[in-house]
């Protein structure tokens, strides 16, 4: 059994459950606003993509240049981590689906990873896969000021690069937002588009302008509201899973730094009994 001065430390040491219920706190102030952001773009976002499938079920894509379908050779990963740890295997869990991707999905493929996120960027930066771009090296830190229309700019990059085709594909890797303690890793295509199924019902539109022109006009608009929802989805993912692992801390902790102070009593109260033994036995030495 340990002495006691060890385990006043080890309980001393426990005291970070200060820091891990400070930290939770944070996460959940900051998740309910993450979390209403992504809520109420969702219908937005929805109906917009309604919109489209309804013209393109009727339309033949094939000339649009953002549905140009070419031979995969070089392909996009756009991988959306956290800049911060401390939550759980949200981070991990991208990484490893990118890894993924590059090992298995795009086996000799020439594969670039845009990281949009410090944590993924630690991993890839030093790797021949890291895409280098100054354009969106300058807004390295998006989640210092997550707006649509910095998220614009790099969708804007993105979008030139398959026109310049710089890229025949490019794949998008987040965690969607399903709950506080319930992440869902996806990969979407984000380019070229996908065309909409012909069985697609056209629903009850009437359009003034002519569908194609209707498509040409809201296609970018709807790709970068895409990668928007893509990295509010994450932002609020992070609070959600950051909340979860800190309240998870914070338990395990106040278990640890309980079981310590009964094996410190335990361990006191043995001591105080040797001693009173060894004050007893020296006493009967005497009177002997």
């Amino acid at each position: 059994m340990a002495n006691l001065k060890e385990i006043r430390n080890r309980i001393s040491s426990v005291g970070t459950m200060q820091i891990t219920s400070a930290m939770k706190m944070v996460s959940a102030a900051k998740l309910k606003r993450a979390q209403d952001a992504v809520t109420q773009m969702r219908p937005y976002a929805g109906k917009l993509r309604e919109i489209l499938e309804n013209l393109s079920a009727t339309l033949d894509l094939s000339e649009n240049a953002y549905a140009e379908q070419r031979e995969v050779n070089k392909v996009l990963i756009v991988g959306i981590t956290s800049n911060r740890g401390l939550c759980g295997g949200f981070n991990n869990n991208i990484i490893k689906r990118v890894g993924a991707l590059i090992a298995d999905d795009y086996s000799g493929k020439e594969v670039s990873v845009l990281c949009l996120g410090k944590k993924i960027k630690d991993v890839y930066k030093r790797t021949p896969n890291f895409y280098h771009n100054e354009k969106l090296e300058s807004m390295e830190d998006i989640y210092a000021d997550l707006r649509f229309e910095l998220v614009a700019q790099v969708a804007d990059e993105i979008m030139a690069q398959f026109l310049n085709k710089s890229f025949d594909k490019v794949v998008i890797v987040y965690n969607r937002f399903v709950n506080a303690a319930a992440q869902i890793v996806e990969t979407e295509q984000f380019l070229p588009i996908v065309p909409a199924a012909a069985e697609t019902e056209t629903g009850d539109y009437i359009f003034e302008q002519p569908k194609m022109e209707i498509v040409e006009d809201l296609l970018p608009k709807s790709m970068k509201l895409q990668l928007y929802k893509a990295i509010r989805d994450s932002f609020a993912s992070e609070h959600g899973a950051r909340m979860t692992a800190m309240h998870k801390a914070t338990d395990n902790a106040k278990e640890l730094q309980k079981n310590l102070k009964l094996s410190y009593n335990k361990a006191r109260q043995a001591a105080i009994t040797n001693e009173i033994l060894e004050i007893v036995g020296g006493a009967e030495a005497l009177n002997a």
